[in-house]
């Protein structure tokens, strides 16, 4: 039972942290690309990255269970336990705090593109706190890849 738990705990440290990188700097970027000007990319990548904050919440919920039944409240003296917490609350600070609203300045500034409205430079500065926070999630997720040897 061991190994399947260590195995899964590889495979959510791989499905969270791949997806993020997948989708954030692969995925999105080429939409944009591919559609520029085009609201759909917009809505293509947000529903995209949506999916990855729920990978991301599912796989946090086991590896930090993961870690707490396997070394009981000594997890909580791992770094690797801490870079999941710090993951998870920047995951649920995008998808719960800023997402909505993002989604809710769009629609308020319809029947204009967001980016042609008055709502442009606050939209603009909270994708911008957006980004940055996902490239904190993202390179978190890098140290937790090269320390999942050791989960």
């Amino acid at each position: 039972m061991k190994k399947f738990a260590d195995a899964l705990a590889l495979l959510a440290i791989t499905a969270w942290v791949g997806g993020l990188w997948g989708v954030g700097y692969m995925a999105v970027p080429v939409l944009f690309q591919a559609l520029p000007g085009n609201p759909l990319a917009g809505l293509l990548a947000g529903k995209m990255l949506a999916v990855v904050a729920y990978i991301g919440f599912a796989s946090a919920c086991y590896l930090l269970a993961y870690h707490l039944i396997a070394s009981g409240s000594a997890a909580l003296r791992l770094t690797v336990f801490w870079i999941i917490v710090a993951m998870l609350l920047l995951a649920m600070i995008g998808h719960f705090g800023i997402h909505p609203i993002l989604v809710d300045l769009k629609a308020q500034a319809l029947p204009a593109d967001v980016m042609h409205s008055a709502f442009k430079d606050r939209f603009r500065a909270l994708h911008g706190v957006s980004s940055i926070l996902y490239l904190v999630q993202c390179l978190l997720g890098a140290v937790l890849v090269l320390k999942a040897k050791r989960c």
